[in-house]
């Protein structure tokens, strides 16, 4: 762990702050120490004011009593150079960079990256927030550096928040949902001290219980597996709402995998690899982090629901289908339970509809509650929407919630279907005694979902790619041959001229696929024609019109066409693309995307999460086909892509044609960046276990 991170936490932490610069937005942060209780000292730096927000200023940071564990830097980027650069050399603590018009102005000010270099330089090893940013807020200690309002409490543990925005950061301290927010952290434009950084640093505070990311990008991908690694480590699960897709992988738009595998199937699959579930919104980032505050991460997806009413019960299993989650049927003990708390006028299933019988017998309710939870269910939820004339009316179903979680410590959680439906001080109530308050089922639904996904980091570090930008793009033949001599199966082929086929097709078995060469997308110019005759084949040839063609000897007995590509990709490393193949593959755009290396029991796990799997395991009667081989030749490209790993920009094969006893390669491409253009940006073993810190 660099110098940079184990300081953060001083800054983080501190127990004496400084203010340089005067206005509006350094008032706003001192008068937000004394409001939030921070006991330490608090010393304005102003040159020309005696007072800042009626605490008496120092006319520099060289005139100051010690050096601060924390400085706010309220000045103008000029300014905040030097500045920074006086706080370093003096043995201060790390600096929070509030002034705008660095990096991120470099569309309309060049000057902008030049002082961010400036200012990291200035830093040293004196761990910076920004610039750019607001700060940060610790509201377990009482300290923050922040110049706006903010929603946060005094909280004694509690989760994580980590933005590069300053304004996402404020609307989330501001949530009504009962999170105990500990620290909220915005990042800024990173220029020195990282989202990653932080957060490993963070883990370190052993009162914060889980970390959300709201990620705009990665950066180095090392530090994300290095807090992924220490994250699993600790037991503290992380969390993600991934935000900014962009094209910058499908600028390779030769092949189908690279319209396929643009940078966002990239960035999920960095996530999975992490072990770190992706949420879609804020609202679901929320309630994902206090599931898992409460709870933990969830073993599986296997979950049971009870409520009132016949159309939550239906509501839920409807919407439950689009998370993976699954309701299983009730055992024998459940059911004897069930049927003695509630009678025989109740149909007993899960999701149950337990329709009133028992409302507001609290020990009713109790025991009918019960009978839903066990051991083979990972959460179970009760679905009660609190009306907003008295919600102290509905307390029976707060009380019988906290009774089964009592009694069982297994997960139980209250829902409403709709967020303003839970009031926040039962969801107070609720929390307090281990129960989870879920705020609107779509998102209870997508917490639950995320929380089963926590998982370990993968063992091997990602393979950063080193190539620029294709440059030339192999012949088919010539991509096939590469593949083939690291394993890829290929067709028995010959590349001939119209005036040479004869000879060629007499040294290969009909039916025959020809396909004119020198063409990006052969199907669609009507280059490939298919099932051709030994007597057809010279005819075949010249109607193609190329210069030269492919002839291959046909596979007949496939049972399933396959997609295989890698696509460099500059911000995650190279995306391994399997899917449904053949001319309709963009058209189902049935896929899986990892990242490299994979290992076999990867390829086999995302081989099932196809559409097209039960083709692969043998379909109404048809044969399986051989998935070995399938793997086999998945790992054979990988190994091709790894070796070539300084120049290689992307690989396809599609179709892979697969048998009951072998997978052919009908059709490749290989594009690449010329060997001089080519740079090294990993110098990690490929073999590597992922870093720890």
């Amino acid at each position: 762990m660099t110098d940079e991170v184990r300081d953060v936490m001083r800054l983080m932490r501190p127990r004496s702050v400084a203010v340089v610069g005067g206005g509006a937005w350094c008032t706003q942060v001192v008068q937000q120490l004394v409001s939030f209780g921070f006991d330490g000292p608090i010393w304005p730096v102003h040159p020309r004011a005696a007072m800042v927000a009626g605490l008496g200023a120092y006319p520099s940071v060289a005139d100051l009593p010690a050096p601060p564990d924390a400085t706010f830097v309220g000045v103008n980027r000029v300014a905040s150079v030097d500045v920074v650069r006086a706080l370093a050399g003096m043995g201060a603590g790390g600096a929070v960079c509030f002034a705008s018009g660095f990096a991120e102005a470099e569309a309309e000010d060049a000057a902008g990256v030049d002082m961010q270099a400036a200012l990291v330089a200035a830093a040293g090893a004196m761990p910076i927030l920004g610039p750019n940013c607001y700060g940060f807020i610790n509201a377990l200690d009482g300290a923050l550096l922040w110049p706006d309002q903010h929603g946060c409490v005094p909280v004694e543990r509690g989760v994580a928040l980590l933005t590069q925005s300053s304004n996402i950061a404020i609307n989330l301290t501001m949530q009504q949902r009962a999170l105990p927010v500990a620290y909220a952290v915005t990042c800024g434009n990173m220029a020195q001290t990282s989202q990653a950084q932080i957060a490993t640093a963070l883990l370190d505070d052993p009162r914060v219980t889980a970390i959300g990311l709201h990620i705009e990008g990665f950066g180095d991908v090392r530090q994300w597996e290095a807090l992924a690694a220490r994250a699993h480590e600790k037991g503290v699960p992380l969390v993600a709402i991934k935000v900014g897709a962009s094209d910058q992988a499908r600028a390779a738009t030769v092949s189908h995998t690279a319209s396929l595998a643009g940078s966002d199937a990239g960035a999920q699959a960095f996530l999975d690899r992490l072990g770190i579930p992706r949420v879609r919104s804020l609202p679901e980032l929320l309630e994902t982090l206090k599931l898992l505050h409460v709870t933990g991460p969830l073993a599986g997806g296997r979950i049971a629901s009870i409520s009132c009413s016949g159309g939550e019960a239906s509501l839920i299993a409807d919407m439950a289908l689009d998370h993976g989650l699954t309701f299983p049927a009730l055992d024998q003990t459940q059911t004897k339970q069930l049927r003695a708390a509630l009678g025989p006028m109740v149909a007993l299933s899960n999701p149950l509809d337990y329709h009133t019988y028992v409302w507001r017998d609290t020990d009713a309710m109790t025991r009918a509650w019960l009978g839903m939870t066990g051991a083979q269910i990972d959460m179970t939820l009760s679905i009660v929407d609190y009306p907003v004339t008295d919600a102290s009316d509905w307390s029976c179903a707060t009380d019988a919630a906290l009774n089964v979680r009592r009694a069982t410590e297994r997960p139980f959680g209250v829902v409403s279907t709709l967020p303003e439906l839970m009031p926040r001080d039962t969801a107070e109530t609720l929390m307090a005694g281990g129960v989870v308050p879920f705020f609107g089922l779509a998102e209870a639904l997508a917490a639950l979902d995320a929380a089963r996904q926590v998982g370990a980091p993968h063992e091997q570090a990602v393979a950063l790619p080193g190539s620029g930008p294709a440059t030339e793009t192999l012949s088919e033949a010539s991509a096939k041959a590469a593949l083939a001599a690291h394993g890829v199966i290929v067709p028995a082929h010959r590349t001939a001229t119209p005036h040479t086929v004869d000879a060629a097709v007499a040294a290969l078995s009909p039916p025959f696929a020809i396909k004119g060469t020198g063409l990006a997308h052969k199907t669609e110019a009507g280059a490939v024609r298919l099932g051709v005759t030994r007597a057809d084949a010279a005819r075949v040839a010249t109607e193609i019109g190329t210069r030269t063609v492919l002839i291959e000897e046909m596979i007949t007995d496939g049972v399933a066409e396959l997609l295989i590509g890698v696509t460099r990709d500059p911000a995650h490393g190279y995306v391994l693309t399997l899917g449904a193949g053949g001319v309709l593959t963009e058209v189902l755009k049935d896929t899986v995307s990892l990242l490299c290396p994979a290992t076999a029991s990867d390829i086999a796990q995302a081989l099932e999460q196809l559409a097209c799997a039960p083709l692969l395991r043998g379909y109404r009667g048809q044969p399986a086909a051989d998935m070995t081989a399938i793997t086999d030749t998945v790992l054979a490209v990988q190994d091709y892509v790894l070796a070539q790993r300084l120049t290689v920009s992307e690989v396809e094969i599609n179709p892979l044609i697969c048998t009951p006893h072998r997978a052919v390669a009908v059709d490749a491409l290989i594009r690449m960046a010329r060997a001089d253009d080519a740079t090294d940006t990993d110098h990690d073993p490929l073999t590597q276990e992922a870093p720890t810190t």
